[in-house]
């Protein structure tokens, strides 16, 4: 009597079948995660640029034109398109 079971061509597509669709789920999953991770770090540290800003304009370090440029230039960068859901065309 053979104890351990013989792996046929039919019971190993009966297992790579769901090892794969497991692959597949556990790696969109691991994505999903790591993006809304990266999302609350970069809104943190904005958030802290933006304190760190009223805080020296508060105390007369810069001028609030200064922080304002500054605030501006982190807005948009060259070749990165924001997303957003209510995102207008230019098309006339």
């Amino acid at each position: 009597m053979d104890l351990i079971p013989t792996l046929t061509l039919a019971s190993a597509e009966e297992v790579i079948v769901p090892m794969a669709i497991g692959g597949g789920l556990l790696v969109a999953i691991i994505s999903i995660i790591s993006s809304a991770v990266r999302a609350t770090v970069a809104s943190r540290e904005r958030e802290q640029t933006r304190r760190e800003l009223a805080a020296y304009v508060a105390e007369g370090s810069i001028s609030p034109e200064d922080a304002e440029k500054i605030l501006a230039a982190g807005e948009s960068r060259p070749g990165k398109r924001r997303k957003s859901c209510c995102a207008t065309s230019n098309a006339a």
